[in-house]
């Protein structure tokens, strides 16, 4: 039987990774993966680490505006076809995206399980993030099965009413993700980031890693974070910053003109996925607004300050991980560089998203779900 994993994002193909290369082992279900196009070219340089193909692109019209009205008008009739056409068993979808809403209505309208990866996350704040938040709780509504990553996740499913036979509390497959990359220790691909830890570690320099990319961030919450980033470099001659830059022209324009020249500031493009994780393991703190780096980073013990006023990944937050300082400038610098003196110390208790066993627990759930006996354990397993 064929499950559909649906991407259109590098998140969401890093997440399903672990699950496709899962269920490739399986004896009776097999991962027919979709690209819906929301990001050209991401999703297929995702995979490629992996070593997962992309098994179909969607036919979707050119996009002009870029709204999401436009996305979803798009997305929907190509998704009816597809789902006809492979007739899967079931679909996955992961987290909070465009992409995985129209696969969720789609599929849900062909009587289709959906599969919600990544399920239960909450800030209760439409309005923040967003859209990312009503599109959690929209899937939520219409998902035959939920794979919450934390067992707060799982909670609030049940305090909005989705039985407990329904939910399945997996981790993260990020954290499978992370694992899997980091014990290969690939060399960096990216030039610069290559000659930045050569120059860390020949100068015994620290490295702070930043990324923002989300909506809510751009235009003056990103002034703030770059004036924050200007003084933590001031104050701390041994830092070097490396800040791999969204690829909106806006906001790579504002972050140059802020930055661009700044001594041990080195501006990139976005970082392929294995480079990211090396730059994790390297780094002495980071800074962003990324729900992903949120869950990979604590694998490492590297501490985080998220640049967002709410998240849903209380986790990391409360097992001192991590630490919210939304974008203000004073608090931003204030408490990097109480973690760069040391007064400030990560929890070293393990990563609160799980330990890289998210997959096979969401195979063992989609087995139930579909009616399946266990897959056999090999001897590794029953030990």
């Amino acid at each position: 039987m064929d499950v559909m994993l649906l991407a259109g994002t590098r998140p969401e193909a890093v997440k399903l990774a672990p699950l496709a290369l899962a269920l490739a082992d399986h004896p009776h279900l097999r991962p027919f993966f979709v690209h819906s196009g929301q990001h050209p070219g991401m999703v297929e340089q995702a995979l490629i680490p992996f070593g997962l193909p992309v098994d179909a692109w969607l036919d979707t019209p050119p996009r002009a505006t870029g709204t999401q009205a436009e996305l979803v008008s798009g997305l929907l009739p190509a998704l009816d076809e597809v789902l006809r056409r492979v007739a899967p068993a079931a679909i996955v979808v992961q987290g909070d995206t465009t992409t995985g809403l129209a696969g969720a209505l789609a599929a849900f309208w062909q009587g289709i399980p959906v599969v919600h990866l990544e399920a239960g996350l909450r800030t209760h704040d439409l309005a923040a993030p967003f859209p990312e938040e009503g599109t959690r709780q929209m899937i939520s509504r219409i998902a035959a099965l939920h794979l919450a990553p934390t067992p707060g996740a799982a909670a609030a499913l049940r305090t909005e009413g989705v039985p407990r036979q329904r939910i399945a509390v997996t981790g993260n497959t990020v954290v499978d993700a992370v694992i899997a990359i980091a014990e290969r220790d690939l060399p960096a691909r990216d030039t610069a980031l290559a000659l930045l830890e050569m120059e860390i570690a020949e100068a015994g320099e620290r490295l702070v890693l930043v990324t923002s990319h989300r909506r809510e961030s751009w235009g003056e919450p990103l002034s703030r974070t770059l004036a924050a980033i200007e003084l933590i470099v001031a104050e701390h001659s041994d830092v070097q910053v490396l800040f791999p830059v969204h690829p909106n022209p806006a906001v790579r324009d504002q972050v140059t003109a802020a930055l661009g020249g700044t001594p041990r500031v080195t501006i990139t493009e976005p970082l392929e996925y294995p480079d990211l994780v090396r730059a994790l393991r390297i780094a002495e703190l980071v800074l962003t607004d990324s729900g992903g780096i949120q869950e990979e980073a604590p694998t490492f013990g590297t501490p985080v300050l998220v640049l967002r006023d709410v998240t849903e990944r209380r986790e990391a937050i409360e097992a001192g991980c991590a630490w919210l300082v939304g974008t203000d400038t004073g608090l931003i610098a204030d408490t990097a560089a109480k973690i760069l003196r040391g007064d400030l110390h990560p929890t070293h208790a393990g990563n609160p998203y799980g330990n890289g066993n998210a997959a096979a627990l969401s195979v063992a759930a989609l087995e139930e779900l579909l009616n399946l006996a266990p897959a056999p354990r090999t001897a590794a397993e029953s030990r």
